[in-house]
């Protein structure tokens, strides 16, 4: 019999009884638990849970389980998504100059490793830019942006998520800061790859100044955006051992894989929903 594959994820404040609740409501409407984990942060006292789970074809459909899970979710006060993996999610790539990042979710798209549909490229470099990327049929945008037109062209930017119904936004090394109003029309739904390994070495030349300070390791840092630069909750992180030996341009280029890796891990996270918001925080439930 086919079965359709759901995820649940949900916060709250923590009280006895909330695993039992889901489960048995998931139970009672023909649902199978594939995978379940949870956490409890004690500091704040806030509940987390992602659950993967599959229902009988003939079963309630996802909208009538979640008109029934909405009763659960108001007992216990819930922030909470479900989702069908299946429903691939719509991604917008921003992208300046440096483009390693931009060719590694491409690649990582073609071959299917992340489950997305690229609704648009977003640049304030002109095509030719690019020239030796085949962006195969993806609609790009070029959006130059000077201090005296910064707003309206966050303003096109901002139609244009609108337009191409864009569910998540990716500043694939975008080397232009959002304002704090559009930080917050993307909030939680737009990551940035930062090129260092927060906090630490922010503003101009991060590889220059850890080669400066002698530096054993260099990292990455993919993270939100908020309306507090590079402050945004972290979603994940990766480092780089090197040594005395290497030269500034070493670590550029360590640096650059590194900023691949760890925007692609990040953004297949939020994809699968592994990604739950903790104030300031995520909490990340990993493979």
């Amino acid at each position: 019999m086919s079965r359709a594959n759901h995820v649940l994820t949900l916060s709250c404040i923590n009280r006895p009884g909330i695993v039992s609740a889901v489960s048995t409501y998931l139970f009672e409407t023909g649902c199978n638990i594939n995978q379940a984990h949870q956490f409890d942060d004690t500091e704040t006292g806030r509940f987390f849970m992602r659950v993967v789970f599959d229902r009988v074809a003939s079963e309630p459909s996802q909208s009538a389980l979640e008109d029934g899970f909405q009763t659960i979710a108001n007992r216990f006060g819930m922030d909470w998504r479900m989702s069908d993996p299946a429903a691939r999610r719509r991604v917008m790539i921003l992208v300046s100059k440096f483009d390693h990042c931009l060719a590694d979710l491409l690649y990582r798209w073609r071959i299917e490793e992340l489950p997305m549909d690229i609704a648009a490229i977003v640049a304030n470099h002109p095509r030719d830019t690019y020239a030796h990327h085949d962006f195969d049929g993806i609609p790009f945008h070029y959006l130059p942006v000077t201090r005296d037109t910064k707003l309206e062209q966050e303003h096109a930017l901002w139609e244009l998520v609108q337009s191409t119904e864009s569910d998540v936004v990716v500043l694939a090394r975008y080397m232009q800061v959002l304002s704090e109003g559009l930080a917050a029309k993307l909030a939680g739904r737009c990551i940035n790859i930062h090129h260092s390994f927060l906090p630490g070495f922010k503003g101009a030349k991060p590889y220059h100044q850890a080669h400066a300070r002698g530096v054993k390791v260099i990292g990455a840092t993919a993270h939100y955006v908020t309306g507090d630069l590079d402050e945004g909750p972290i979603i994940a992180q990766d480092v780089e051992r090197v040594t005395h030996a290497d030269f500034p341009e070493d670590l550029i280029r360590k640096g650059r894989d590194i900023e691949r890796r760890v925007l692609a891990r990040a953004l297949s996270y939020h994809l699968e929903d592994r990604v739950i918001l903790n104030g300031r925080k995520t909490v990340v439930f990993d493979t």
